[in-house]
């Protein structure tokens, strides 16, 4: 892995729109209680088949992390609470960015490191979905 750290600059790019995303994400669940307001909001595959899919408790872990009720996000869906926080730090270092021109740092991955990343990734996403179906199935089981 190689990371170079560009000039300081002002250059509005991609992690900018990600964290002006990430910024407007974390302030609708943190003022606008969604789930609540639209009367049609839930999982449609949860109430068909009774399973959760693989994005069920994102609107939860995004309310409570906003919330800064951290382990309760934690509980709702684990890696949705690291999306959440990784929109939280990218938010904030478009702030800095574009007010301190605090720059992005360019990261250059090898093949075997993309190969890796992508391996953890689906292996992540994996224990994420099988936690949150145990978690709908048996609550309480995995986490008190």
């Amino acid at each position: 892995m190689q990371v170079f750290w560009p000039k300081p600059n002002r250059s509005f790019g991609p992690f900018d729109v990600l964290g002006v995303i990430g910024l407007a994400g974390l302030f609708v669940a943190r003022f606008i209680p969604v789930a609540k307001l639209i009367p049609f909001w839930g999982c449609m595959f949860r109430k068909v088949t009774g399973y959760p899919c693989p994005g069920c408790g994102l609107t939860r872990a995004a309310d409570h992390f906003a919330h800064l009720h951290w382990l309760t996000a934690l509980k709702s869906n684990p890696l949705g609470t690291v999306a959440a926080l990784f929109f939280a730090v990218v938010a904030v270092w478009t702030v800095l960015h574009l007010a301190f021109k605090v720059p992005f740092p360019d990261i250059t991955l090898t093949d075997r490191e993309w190969r890796i990343a992508r391996y953890v990734v689906v292996i992540a996403f994996l224990i994420n979905y099988a936690f949150v179906v145990v978690q709908h199935r048996y609550p309480g089981l995995l986490w008190g």
